[in-house]
């Protein structure tokens, strides 16, 4: 995010600004373009995160069979409309009186003026303050699960383990998020998504060995109840459209963008296909919301939930500097704000203490903010620069999409509330 101030609504042209956007954890501010492999692994950055590590406990609230459709269904569907923002992107600079969209809150404020810059702002700073919610909620349980397993009683007669180590993260990530520039801490969020690849790797093996074991029951089909959840924590694991505008314009050769990212998407969601089957295979019905936590004590199982916990710990102030630029370009004029930074981190953990599940708070900000992001705005931005171009088919996909995220949005939502703060039928 980050944009400069809104331009002339008389003159609709968009200026390239010089300071951080929402893609600046990854990206320089000025780099060469990319070659086709680094195209390929800068999607992948982008686009695998935590959120894969809930898959297995989806798997068997959803079932095996149930699951890998949503999961594949939602890949597609992801990838067709990230194609269309890089369509609509292009229809605009094409036009004159554009210059360049860099970014999606940019095509939101090409689009729909002010009001759509806004809602994608909006969107953004919710998907990535629930982004680092996930993060806390990751890094509580794991050091709870691997200190306190044996009991879960208060500390100091008030403080469950949970809370304990939330608030024990809490004045470091104050200090983390009071730097102004993290251009520094960049290599940390590459190097995170490197270390949860090999974490992914090391669990499939487990789950394997687990699995030649013991033969759990297993549930191919789930019932209706958990079709939104399931499709929640799906889009909530392809979640990185943020980045598509920004890494296409990167891109040495554009003409080959839309079969790299077809092929990215394909790759991902076969891991996280094999990784949530092969979970749920392994454990059954014993499978816990963050699947580390299924592998028992011991030096491999150790390193591999520490070393995901420190990686999450320092690519948090990296997720929320999208949303410091947003806040502080509303409410301090684009300056440096680090009391309201600490508010921000304040209002973050205090989401955490009040969210008990991993995964359900996956599938809450996949079926909201995420579903929005993926699905209605790219489908509405397109239908509205192309309205005068399309056929009626066209037309009808792209409303459909639009009503399609809505109603996920809308039904994932409700249903995730209820799997959140319901009673748990185990």
């Amino acid at each position: 995010m980050g944009f400069d101030k809104e331009a002339s609504s008389s003159s609709h042209v968009l200026h390239v600004p010089s300071f951080p956007r929402e893609d600046t954890p990854l990206l320089g501010k000025k780099t060469p373009l990319s070659s086709t492999f680094k195209t390929f692994a800068n999607l992948l950055v982008a686009i695998v995160g935590a959120g894969v590590l809930g898959l297995p406990y989806t798997f068997k609230k959803t079932g095996w069979v149930m699951g890998s459709m949503m999961l594949f269904s939602v890949a597609f569907l992801t990838c067709y409309c990230m194609i269309l923002l890089v369509r609509t992107r292009r229809k605009l600079e094409s036009l004159r009186g554009f210059s360049k969209v860099a970014s999606f809150g940019d095509l939101g404020f090409a689009v729909c003026g002010p009001v759509g810059r806004f809602a994608v702002d909006a969107m953004i700073v919710l998907a990535h303050a629930g982004f680092c919610v996930s993060y806390l909620i990751f890094i509580a349980n794991t050091f709870a699960y691997a200190f306190n397993r044996q009991s879960n009683e208060k500390i100091l007669g008030f403080l469950s383990p949970k809370s304990l180590y939330l608030w024990g993260c809490f004045p470091f990530q104050l200090g983390l998020n009071s730097i102004p520039t993290l251009t520094h801490l960049a290599p940390l969020s590459i190097f995170a998504d490197v270390a949860q690849l090999g974490a992914m790797g090391v669990v499939m093996v487990e789950d394997v060995v687990a699995f030649s074991k013991n033969k759990p029951p297993l549930e191919a089909f789930g019932g209706f109840s958990v079709f939104f959840y399931g499709l929640g924590v799906a889009v909530y694991a392809f979640e990185g459209i943020g980045m598509v505008l920004p890494l296409e314009s990167e891109a040495k050769d554009k003409d080959k963008f839309g079969k790299v990212l077809g092929l990215c998407m394909a790759f991902i969601s076969l891991l996280y296909g094999v990784f949530g089957i092969l979970g749920y295979f392994a454990f059954g019905e014993a499978t816990k919301d963050i699947i580390t936590t299924n592998l028992g004590p011991g030096l491999v199982s150790n390193l591999v939930q520490f070393g995901l916990s420190v990686n999450l710990f320092f690519t948090f102030p990296l997720m929320m500097n999208p949303v410091y630029e947003a806040v502080e370009r509303r409410f301090c004029d684009s300056r440096y704000c680090l009391w309201l930074r600490w508010v921000v981190v304040f209002a973050v953990t205090m989401v955490a203490m009040s969210i008990p599940n991993f995964a359900d708070f996956l599938s809450l900000v996949g079926s909201s903010v995420c579903c929005t992001l993926a699905f209605v705005l790219p489908a509405l931005f397109h239908l509205m620069v192309f309205k005068e171009e399309l056929d009626w088919s066209g037309l009808v996909i792209d409303s459909a999409i639009v009503v399609f995220g809505v109603v996920v949005a809308v039904a994932g939502t409700w249903f995730s509330l209820l799997e959140i703060f319901g009673p748990k039928s185990s």
